[in-house]
């Protein structure tokens, strides 16, 4: 549980870094999303609660997608959402992606709805730091 809770900890200073990117509770304390443009690219919930945190994201990318729906307990996101390409992953599960993957994915959804000049920003930064 220590271990999910490091990783959902690190996905959330990473997508929070993102250019532009914001925390919102739109349905309460423990339903954290991050934002931006007013659009969500990652849901958070929260990890605080008796299960072990996860989060879903939007993945376009077919590699991408297919690859997060092979993490163990993996399933696409409820609400209709996961025939937009949304994929929800558990962070308990025993071989859960690593916080550098599920970062990748978090970064990959953010660039579905980024503007082109967040995207641009985000690009130099990623050239910067080489």
């Amino acid at each position: 549980m220590k271990a999910a809770v490091r990783k959902w900890e690190a996905v959330r200073a990473f997508a929070l870094g993102l250019p532009g990117a914001g925390e919102e509770f739109p349905w309460g304390p423990e339903d954290c999303v991050v934002k931006v443009n007013k659009k969500i690219f990652v849901f958070l919930g929260n990890a605080d609660g008796p299960q072990p945190p996860g989060l879903s994201v939007k993945l376009k990318d077919p590699a991408l997608h297919e690859h997060a729906m092979t993490a163990p307990g993996a399933e696409p996101t409820g609400y209709g959402l996961g025939k937009a390409g949304w994929v929800s992953v558990p962070l308990g599960e025993k071989g859960a992606p690593t916080a550098e993957v599920l970062c990748e994915w978090v970064e990959e959804s953010y660039r579905t709805v980024a503007l082109k000049q967040q995207v641009k920003e985000l690009d130099a930064r990623i050239e910067a730091n080489g």
